[in-house]
């Protein structure tokens, strides 16, 4: 049986990020009594909730995350997310996870995302595919701040000892999502549905371009 570690921004979901963004952003500049609203030079793709309002509060000269900011960003996001996101499950994912569902032998499915956790189920559940993913399990930005430590902590997560490597894979749609997998050692299938094209992907153990592709390769991969 394999496990899935699923992204969600760019890869689950897309353009389903200008809400969070805008919460991350004003959550950390009201706990912080900053204004954050010019700084614009910070990436989001493939990060950590927690590294991307360090990075924010960095650009105008505040060098520590106070943890209430956690608190704020879930409430603010609560405020802000539609309460249907539906129209923003990336092509042919629906169907991807419908097919996975059916081989509870073959599969489980679970989540890698730099999210915090009550942001990542929120927003799964207005688009309508959070009951694909169990409660408690998945490695999430309000795990660690490192993107990198996210799969091993799925995996503790999953099973105890630890669901093993060879047994796991990562999938996302970003060179950091590859860089992530690395870190753990263990395999990982992207997908062109976020920011990135094929050919910026080319690292990864398997990249397609629509979810829908991604399935013989996971049924080969079991």
């Amino acid at each position: 049986m394999l496990l899935l570690l699923f992204d969600i921004d760019g890869t689950l979901l897309q353009r389903a990020s200008v809400e969070h963004a805008a919460a991350l952003r004003s959550a950390a500049g009201r706990v912080h009594g900053v204004d954050l609203t010019s700084v614009d030079a910070v990436e989001y793709a493939g990060r950590t909730d927690r590294a991307i309002a360090r990075d924010l509060l960095a650009a105008v000269g505040v060098d520590d995350l106070d943890e209430a900011w956690v608190d704020e960003t879930v409430r603010e996001y609560e405020r802000l997310c539609p309460p249907d996101l539906s129209a923003k499950v990336a092509p042919g994912m629906v169907e991807l996870l419908e097919a996975l569902a059916a081989r509870p032998d073959a599969f489980r499915l679970s989540l890698v995302t730099g999210n915090l956790e009550a942001v990542a189920r929120r927003k799964l559940t207005a688009a309508g595919i959070g009951h694909y993913f169990e409660p408690g399990q998945g490695g999430f930005g309000s795990d660690h701040e490192q993107r990198g430590e996210l799969p091993r902590i799925a995996r503790e997560r999953a099973s105890s000892p630890a669901w093993s490597r060879d047994r796991t894979v990562v999938i996302g749609d970003t060179p950091r999502d590859i860089a992530c997998a690395r870190v753990d050692e263990v395999r990982v299938a992207a997908v062109a549905t976020g920011p990135y094209p094929v050919s910026a992907l080319a690292e990864a153990d398997a990249v397609a371009d629509d979810a829908r592709a991604l399935l013989p390769v996971l049924q080969d991969w079991v």
